[in-house]
Order: C-alpha cells, then structure tokens, then sequence
C-alpha cells in the first residue's frame, strides 16, 4: 500500500548562514542524490520546499478568543524546521534508508512521519 510520508528537515537556521557559497553547493548536491536515489528506488517525491528562516515566521494563537500574532522566530532552539519533502513510498524501510542520506553526523536526525490520510482517502476504492 502506497503511503505519504513527509520527511521533516531540522537544521541550525545560523549555521547554514554561515556557510560558504561552495559549502552551500554541496548541501544542495547531497539533496540532488537524495532525489536521485529515491527515484531510482521506486519511491516519488509529490511536494516540499526549502523554509525560510524563522525570523521570517508568523505564528497565530488565539488567546481567551482574540487572535495574537507573533513575529518570529519564537522558538527558543537552535535548530528550526527548515524544510520538508512530501515522499509517496511503499517501503517505509527503504524510506528511512535513503533519507539517512541527508542526516548529518553527530545529531542531525531527518525525521520520516506518515501522513494522516484524508476523510476521503477511502472514497475512491468504494
């Protein structure tokens, strides 16, 4: 059964900003093999994007029923969601697999997370 995963990309927001253009180059060439890779295996990429930094970010709440909005980044970490792939896969094993290929050494974990699939999600096959 085909499932949707999302492939969440964490990342140090500063240090990616304080990398050369070359250094930069190789980041994105690792993402390229990724791409490469997951085609090869069978599995299709249907979405994802590069974030922009969280100083960009607007976060929503309500509050006792008023609407707040705060600039961000509001989140007192050091690494932030910095971008994501949408992945249409069978084989969540292989999944994790080839996504390890954009892990970092040391704590740069990619998280792999099954879509919820949506209340129509069955409608067709009835």
């Amino acid at each position: 059964m085909t499932t949707t995963y999302a492939i969440l990309l964490p990342g140090d927001e500063n240090a990616w900003e304080a990398l050369s253009p070359d250094e930069q180059a190789a980041v994105f060439a690792r993402h390229d093999a990724f791409s490469t890779a997951l085609e090869a295996r069978g599995h299709r990429i249907t979405g994802g994007a590069e974030l922009t930094h969280s100083r960009e970010t607007r976060q929503v709440r309500r509050v006792g029923g008023e609407v707040v909005v705060t600039d961000g980044p509001y989140a007192e970490t050091v690494e932030q969601l910095s971008g994501f792939y949408l992945v249409e896969s069978d084989d969540v094993d292989d999944l994790v697999e080839v996504a390890a290929m954009l892990a970092d050494d040391g704590d740069g974990a990619v998280e792999v997370r099954a879509c919820q699939p949506g209340p129509d999600a069955g409608a067709a096959d009835a």
